[in-house]
Parts: structure tokens; C-alpha cells; sequence
């Protein structure tokens, strides 16, 4: 048997094409494992850092922690004491006064529909997300209208 007719016999060339489709499933399985093993490196990293993102206790949630232990994040909630746009001075749990300002790109939501800065007003319980500036003001990105408790 030369090799053109080897090269023609149906039984070779069916058996070529199941090599090449088993080929193709093994790369196709470790493609899978090069993504899933990165999505959970992801997942690992992201869960070992939730309490640093979300200003959680900084030994984590599985374990005591008292009420002194949340580390300051950037942002505030609290009651809304006096509104002079775009500054918000915001009453905190702590008692301690806090300044939000309003830009033309912060998002405001009550429940699910975005209001304007015009829609808050004063004992409104609000969540602000944001950053520091300079003057110690927290520059809003996201403020939550909490519904009221009475």
C-alpha cells in the first residue's frame, strides 16, 4: 500500500477529520479553563478586598467587630440639615456635620427614578457615594434618597 492510497482510503481520511474534531474540543475545553481560572482569580481578589471597596471592618466579616472598627470611606450618609446648591450639609450618624456638593454629573435616585438636585430637600435620609476635595467637602458622584421611616 503506497501512501496515495492510503492518503485516499475513506477509513484514513474519516479518521484524520475525528482527530482534528477531538483537536478542536481540547482546545475548545482548555480555552474554558484559561477563562474560568481568570474570572475566579478575579472573584478571589475581588472577595479579599471587598471590605477595603466598601469600607467594611478591616479584619473582614467573619469575625467580632465593634461599632469603632468601619473605616472611613468616601462618602456619608445622614439627613439632609440644610440644602443651598450645589452644597448639601448633611447631618451623620456620628452628629458630625458633613458638606456634599452637587455636580452636573452627579446621579440622584429615588428608588428607581433619577431626580435632580432641585427634587432633594431638608430631613430627606440620604447615601452619598463620592471623593474628597481640598476643603474637606465630599464631591458627590451617587446620592440614594433612602424612603421615609415615619
Amino acid at each position: 500500500m503506497d501512501l496515495n492510497t492510503l492518503v485516499q482510503n475513506k477509513t484514513f481520511k474519516y479518521a484524520c477529520i475525528g482527530i482534528g474534531v477531538f483537536i478542536v474540543l481540547l482546545m475548545v475545553l482548555r480555552l474554558g479553563m484559561v477563562v474560568g481560572a481568570r474570572k475566579e482569580g478575579f472573584a478571589h481578589r475581588w472577595s479579599e478586598n471587598y471590605h477595603r471597596n466598601f469600607a467594611g471592618p478591616r479584619g473582614g466579616f467573619l469575625r467580632e467587630f465593634g461599632e469603632r472598627d468601619f473605616m472611613g470611606s468616601h462618602g456619608t450618609f445622614g439627613t439632609i440639615i440644610a440644602l443651598d446648591l450645589p452644597v448639601i450639609i448633611i447631618n451623620g450618624k456620628d452628629g458630625a456635620e458633613k458638606a456634599v456638593i452637587v455636580g452636573n454629573d452627579t446621579v440622584i435616585r429615588r428608588f428607581r427614578d433619577t431626580i435632580s438636585a432641585r427634587d432633594l430637600a431638608v430631613n430627606d435620609a440620604i447615601v452619598v457615594i463620592g471623593s474628597p476635595n481640598d476643603a474637606g467637602q465630599i464631591e458627590a458622584k451617587f446620592i440614594r434618597v433612602m424612603p421615609s421611616l415615619r
